[in-house]
């Protein structure tokens, strides 16, 4: 039977299942996003920790610029381009955001507020991210969104594909969100510590076009995700979901 009282992330902090390590292979995705990652007991924590350093400059400071902003690019607030990394014509990007070496965010791509895009990525029109961590080599070239979520490298995440970070089952929805995001474990409720938490999606996974996730959801490295219009909870590494 659930629990009726969510245990807090902490007390769990043993539990592998949570750790950063469970879901993302950290080495060659670059010296910011890789001591993000080693820095976090648990995947509940990186966007917190991904806020700060980008709210008081950890990651300008770090990485630097360099990269390519091509005219006709919408940019603004704080946003660090590498060296290598390109935003295209026709782009908005909202600060603070990193864009790490390698990247392309195309024209019609929008990139929002404490997101940090990691090495490698392909962010094509249309796609939408907000307040999340895509750890390196992600494709997002259709119009689909990310919101509140953490991405691993490798993943393809197909046309029209959304994560949900706020829960819509208890009445209207209020903004500022005031209710909690708990994850189900083995039959336990567990604290996020947050009020919009989309998705953990471990590495080498595809999401086929028109996939929503819900809430919350957790999905081990290499799951093999059938086309299917909606998946919640925890998926083990390794899953073949239909």
């Amino acid at each position: 039977m659930q629990s009726e009282i969510p245990v807090p992330s902490t007390a769990l902090a043993a539990e592998a299942r949570l750790a950063p390590a469970y879901y993302f292979r950290s080495d060659g995705l670059g010296p910011y996003v890789t001591a993000l990652l080693a820095s976090c007991q648990s995947v509940f924590d990186i966007k917190a920790v991904m806020a700060a350093d980008l709210g008081n400059g950890a990651a300008r400071l770090r990485d630097g610029h360099g990269g390519v902003v091509e005219d006709g690019a919408v940019l603004h607030g704080e946003v660090v381009v590498q060296a290598g990394a390109r935003i295209e014509a026709g782009a908005q990007v909202v600060g603070p955001v990193l864009i790490c070496t390698g990247t392309v965010v195309s024209a019609g791509a929008l990139v929002r507020d404490h997101s940090v895009i990691g090495p490698g990525c392909r962010i094509g029109f249309g796609a939408e991210i907000t307040r999340s961590l895509l750890t390196g080599n992600v494709f997002m070239k259709h119009p689909c969104f990310v919101g509140d979520s953490v991405i691993g490298r490798r993943v393809n995440i197909g046309s029209f594909c959304s994560t949900t970070g706020l829960r819509c089952d208890r009445g209207p929805v209020a903004e500022p969100a005031i209710e909690e995001i708990t994850v189900n474990l083995d039959g336990q409720r567990i604290s996020t510590g947050q009020t919009k938490f989309g998705a953990i999606v471990g590495d080498e996974v595809a999401l086929p076009a028109g996939t929503v996730l819900s809430p919350g959801t957790l999905i081990g490295p290499g799951t093999v995700v059938y086309p299917r219009d909606h998946i919640g909870g925890f998926l083990p590494a390794g899953s073949r979901v239909r």
